[in-house]
């Protein structure tokens, strides 16, 4: 068993976005081919709150299977106090025998998983020209989408910052600044300026409940559309939607639950993420309307890079092995050796 840490993750992912970007564009190809199994994912929620802990099992297939299931809780009180909302484990699972090889820290691949199949969908989305992008939403998840969106989408010019919480948003406006230095960085003072700066929007809160339309948005704008529930349904309908998976993402209460629910069926949902990865849907620029892309996020991602992770850690040296964690041979089956404390008496 080998223990990967967070500086030990954080060693191998940073500086290597293009390689985190074609990671999770495998695992999206690999969906859409019907080589992974990913289950709908299991929410633990915990009495008197918004808390709560998910677990999301996933297998992906191909010539370098990957197996394990990503443990994440969600917190939302933790940021008052200066912590991460979010906290994970991933555990990688032998494909061959089953036994468990790894156990990695999954809050960072998780947030850099996230970012990598935004930036992806920008890339496939957008127009030629999205002359920048406002972040909504000052946290983690739109900080590495920051990061990501440098790697796959020309043009950002400049970076417009909302959040309800102003302290939080110049906090976040100074970390910005060190990713993308020489970048000009607005606070937008509301909701509505936020979402008619650019035509790009990366939406990642901690809403749990609609709160914000697209009418603001410019004709042509890309919404990632990232935490879900941030969209009225009567938004969703009205635009042109890209999804990982619309079983998945049509569930728990989100944007898209709750649109499917008024239309009575999911025929607004316009393409996966897989199909236009693959080549079999295109769909390009549409200067007339908002388009918007909601992953439920499928666990095959978090499997695959955690994967990635643990080859590169073992690779460098990177991690803590822990000798003995699983029982070695067969001892039990040895008929021949009475176990431990048995008896014959009937």
């Amino acid at each position: 068993m080998l223990i990967v840490p967070h500086n030990a993750v954080a060693a191998v992912l940073d500086g290597r976005e293009s390689d985190v970007l074609a990671v999770v564009r495998d695992a999206y190809l690999a969906h859409e081919a019907g080589l992974t199994a990913v289950k709908h994912s299991t929410f633990l929620r915990l009495p008197g709150g918004g808390n709560r802990i998910i677990g999301l099992p996933a297998f992906v297939g191909g010539k370098d299977p990957a197996l394990g299931m990503k443990w994440i809780a969600s917190f939302p009180a933790n940021t008052a106090t200066g912590r991460q909302r979010a906290s994970a484990v991933i555990v990688l699972n032998s494909p061959d025998d089953g036994r468990p090889y790894a156990l990695v820290e999954g809050a960072l691949i998780s947030a850099r998983r996230t970012a990598a199949s935004a930036a992806l969908a920008a890339a496939l989305m957008g127009g030629d020209d999205p002359d920048g992008v406002t972040l909504f939403g000052c946290g983690v998840i739109n900080m590495e989408v920051l990061r990501f969106l440098q790697v796959t989408v020309d043009g950002l010019r400049a970076v417009t910052l909302y959040d309800k919480d102003d302290g939080r948003a110049g906090w976040f406006a100074g970390r910005c600044a060190r990713l993308v230095p020489g970048v000009p960085l607005t606070v937008a003072n509301t909701p509505e300026r936020a979402l008619s700066t650019h035509r790009l929007v990366s939406v990642a809160t901690t809403a749990a409940e609609p709160h914000i339309g697209t009418d603001a948005c410019r004709a042509g704008t890309t919404v990632l559309h990232l935490s879900l529930r941030d969209l009225y349904p009567e938004a969703i309908l009205g635009a042109r939607n890209v999804v990982d998976d619309p079983e998945h993402v049509c569930r728990e209460g989100t944007s898209l639950e709750r649109a499917a629910s008024l239309a009575g069926d999911r025929g607004f949902i316009d393409a996966t993420i897989g199909e236009l990865l693959a080549g079999s849907r295109r769909l390009g620029p549409d200067p007339a309307r908002v388009s918007v892309f909601s992953p439920f996020g499928l666990g095959a991602l978090d499997i695959a890079l955690a994967r990635f992770v643990y080859e590169a850690a073992s690779r460098q040296g990177l991690g803590v092995p822990v000798p003995g964690f699983l029982p070695d041979g067969m001892d039990f089956l040895d008929r021949s050796r009475p176990l431990e404390g048995a008896s014959d008496d009937r």
